[in-house]
């Protein structure tokens, strides 16, 4: 990814989890995690290497995001798409049972960025044992957090990235969808996690999934992904663990129902012989 593109992606993961990297390893053998063919990372200082970047001065507005009890139960999705032009930034990924790299089978994944040549995205449903309070251990305001951090993806690992829900936009903060923003900054984190979050509208991950839009457009059409709009309940489901096999029976549910019309207009488009083996 060249620095240009980067720049229009927004500055991201600007604190590094120090101590608790080492502890996470074993968790992240537990999903057989394997080196990708390509890794979106940059040859410029917008990635964070080993330093935090200095603080990008955005300001937020505490007490804004949306608790867990105020969030409706989670809806039914409209229809899903295996329509490669439907990719964007705001998109869920879901694998297809036929998807046996180790890297995301029986995954979800949140598109956060999307251009001409470089997707990111974010692993919704691989929570680890690791509280926030080890995690983030040198923020003074996450020691008391016992809630769970999340494996984002197989790539850079030491990178840090948040997912908050909030009704008022947060200032140097990326608006993926809706309510839902990414935050990276290292002040913004620290000023989301002393306004306290909980877990129904802030999720911390670690490392990021990455490819280029032509690598993922042909696990689309190869049938690898169904591709969902997203929405913020089941970006904060609170049973993440069953969050891919509750939208694997959305795409079930969504085959036995298909008309033909709904085929010509792009969705649910399945070939016969993938739909066989679902």
């Amino acid at each position: 990814m060249s620095l240009l593109k980067l720049r229009l992606f927004a500055v991201l993961a600007t604190i590094v989890a120090f101590g608790a990297v080492g502890r996470l390893s074993s968790q992240i053998k537990e999903f057989d995690a394997q080196k990708p063919n390509k890794a979106p990372h940059a040859d410029g200082a917008l990635w964070y290497s080993g330093q935090p970047t200095k603080d990008l001065g955005g300001s937020y507005r505490a007490k804004t995001f949306r608790e867990g009890s105020e969030m409706p139960p989670t809806a039914y999705l409209p229809v899903q798409s295996k329509n490669a032009k439907d990719l964007a930034a705001g998109k869920l990924l879901v694998a297809s049972r036929d998807l046996a790299d180790p890297n995301f089978a029986e995954t979800v994944v949140l598109l956060v960025h999307y251009d001409g040549q470089d997707v990111v995205g974010l692993i919704l449903n691989r929570r680890t044992g690791m509280p926030l309070s080890q995690v983030l251990d040198d923020l003074k305001a996450a020691r008391d957090r016992s809630d769970p951090v999340y494996l984002g993806g197989p790539l850079e690992t030491r990178l840090v990235f948040a997912l908050l829900r909030s009704s008022a936009q947060i200032v140097g903060a990326e608006p993926i969808f809706g309510e839902v923003y990414l935050i990276s900054a290292r002040t913004l984190f620290d000023q989301t996690i002393s306004a306290q979050p909980g877990p129904g509208v802030f999720h911390v991950y670690l490392g990021y999934a990455g490819w280029s839009v032509d690598q993922l457009r042909k696990e689309v059409a190869l049938g690898a992904w169904f591709i969902f709009p997203a929405d913020a309940s089941t970006v904060f489901n609170p049973d993440p663990d069953s969050l891919w096999s509750q939208m694997i029976r959305k795409t079930d549910l969504q085959l036995a129902g298909s008309a033909p019309a709904d085929e010509e207009r792009g969705n649910t488009m399945v070939p016969a012989e993938f739909e066989l083996r679902m």
